[in-house]
């Protein structure tokens, strides 16, 4: 059997696994956000934080206790690998930096989980389990939860209310996340993955020395990383290590993790706006963004140039011969298209075409399917944006899910699609300019400088992959980047809870015969054609000074 046609026997899998999950789990996480039950478990946190699952927050109310959450995650965090020397099963590890502390704390509390450190020689168990697996369940469900009341703001009418945050947030990690991540973890330790808390110990020699290993919680940690679209692993060398990745069995279920919740919530949305169709609206874009993605990448690295890629069967530098080309090209596009950043290969060896494909996923504002909770949630900015489009088109005040998107709502949905890119473009362009941050790129020329774009559009957009020619770990890479992931997570959600806030308040508007069909496949061609359009003209100048530059010249 060729190469390609395993990849397209892997990919036909996927999708078939995931139309199968998508209804019983959409449905499932609708009525986990629209009950008025409490399970005792969740009684007893409410209990333990002073918090009333059954009062109602106004969107300032309900932004007030994501930051305040937030706020307290990152503090614990940080304090917690400051003091790590003093910790038990610390691993002889010592404390870590202030600037590399702040970078990690911000990393997994933005659900970014971007490492400029060794996991396997910084964190002790403590660090790795009790504090960045926390955060990988915690910043999750803080995303489930934005979304949520996104969608709520849509469902509701002549009303102030968008739900409870705190419910929201402890029914989206008891109920959805901690449930699932049992029995993934259970599948990958069948598969090979190890879960362990074994201190360090000799494997073998090594290029004349000896090598060492730890060992760890490593598929638990490993499940939660996936399902969260976290990322953050365990070892340096994160899904491509085989204790985190054994084999491509294992390998096909960690990309299904990875975009299983985010393509189920869109049945989710449309259950709880009241029309499925929207969210198969929804789910069509995505899916023709990620399904033409993950061609194009495909083509792209089984391309054959040269006789060391035709020995090879395509350009197998940088990846994994467990995986190969097509596992490898699947989970790097849906890693980018999502928020999760973990990587099977690397990036950087990738071809100049192919790495271009990563960074514009990322830029896309990851929606396709996008992150858990924050795919969603974007893929609805860009819906308004579009159905903003198509009413100036045709000289008709715009409407979505029978509310008017007026001046209010469309500066909001503007303010939130320029905050990333601001970020991105702002803080690559000093780091070009200044001497010091350009003495971290390995590389000169277009790659380099893709290096440092693709770290910026990485952190900005909480994903956390990295091209791994960058050292990162320095004072100006750590606070930056630390910045720009906080902010690229936080502000981008006080526009959304403005815009859920606005849009409860409306009074729904009659369906007539003008009103445009958003459940339609050509309002989801054109709502494609918006964010391809918008993205292009944002990044393209970058992309050209980078990934095109580079693929034309090779």
């Amino acid at each position: 059997m060729s190469p390609q046609v395993a990849g397209l026997l892997q990919l036909t899998a996927l999708i078939a696994a995931l139309a199968l999950a998508y209804r019983p789990l959409g449905d499932y996480m609708a009525r986990v956000y629209s009950s008025e039950r409490n399970y005792r478990p969740e009684k007893w946190i409410y209990k333990a934080i002073g918090a009333n699952p059954a009062a109602e927050m106004r969107w300032p109310a309900y932004l007030r206790g994501v930051l305040a959450f937030s706020a307290v995650s990152v503090l614990f965090l940080y304090l917690m690998q400051r003091v790590q020397g003093s910790l038990p099963g610390s691993l002889g590890f010592s404390s870590i930096d202030p600037d590399q502390a702040f970078n990690t704390a911000a990393s997994f509390v933005a659900n970014t989980n971007w490492q400029s450190y060794y996991g396997e020689q910084a964190m002790g168990h403590v660090v790795q389990t009790g504090g960045l697996a926390v955060q990988n369940f915690l910043s999750a469900a803080v995303g489930m939860a934005v979304a949520v009341a996104l969608v709520r703001g849509f469902a509701r009418s002549r009303t102030s209310e968008l739900g409870n945050f705190w419910a929201d947030l402890v029914r989206g990690t008891v109920r959805i996340l901690i449930p699932i991540s049992v029995i993934g973890a259970i599948v990958l330790v069948a598969c090979g993955a190890i879960q362990n808390f074994s201190g360090i110990h000799q494997v073998g020699q090594f290029m004349g020395g000896t090598q060492e290993w730890n060992g760890g919680g490593v598929a638990s940690q490993e499940v939660i990383k996936e399902l969260g679209t976290n990322g953050g692993g365990y070892f340096n060398a994160n899904a491509a290590h085989p204790f985190e990745n054994p084999n491509p069995l294992s390998n096909l279920f960690e990309i299904f993790l990875i975009l299983l919740i985010p393509f189920a919530l869109t049945r989710t949305f449309g259950r709880m706006v009241g029309s499925l169709k929207q969210g198969y609206a929804i789910l069509g874009a995505m899916a023709v963004i990620w399904i033409g993605f993950t061609a194009l990448m495909m083509w792209t690295e089984f391309a054959h140039r040269g006789p060391a890629f035709e020995i090879a069967g395509g350009a197998m530098e940088g990846k994994e011969t467990r995986f190969g080309i097509a596992g490898s090209s699947m989970f790097a596009v849906a890693t980018t298209l999502t928020s999760t950043g973990a990587v099977n290969s690397f990036h950087s060896s990738y071809t100049g075409f192919g790495g271009g494909i990563t960074m514009l996923g990322m830029q896309l504002g990851e929606i396709a399917p996008g992150g858990v909770g924050s795919g969603l949630y974007g893929m609805l900015i860009m819906a308004i944006i579009a159905v903003f489009i198509a009413g100036l088109m045709v000289g008709r005040t715009p409407e979505y899910l029978g509310k008017k998107i007026g001046t209010r709502q469309i500066k909001l949905a503007a303010c939130y699609i320029l905050v990333t890119p601001a970020l991105v473009l702002g803080f690559t362009a000093v780091a070009m300019a200044l001497p010091t941050p350009a003495d971290s790129m390995t590389n000169s020329g277009a790659h380099g400088f893709s290096e440092i774009l693709y770290a910026y559009t990485s952190g900005a957009n909480n994903n956390g992959s990295a091209f791994a020619g960058l050292n990162a770990d320095t004072q100006w890479f750590n606070t930056t980047i630390g910045i720009a992931m906080l902010l690229g997570r936080f502000l981008p959600m006080v526009f959304v809870l403005a815009l859920a806030g606005s849009l409860a308040e409306q009074k729904p508007v009659p369906e007539t015969a003008g009103t445009l069909r958003t459940d339609k496949p050509l309002y989801a061609g054109l709502l494609v054609g918006t964010i391809l359009i918008i993205t292009g003209l944002t990044y393209f100048p970058a992309l050209a000074l980078g990934p095109l530059a580079e693929g034309l010249a090779s």
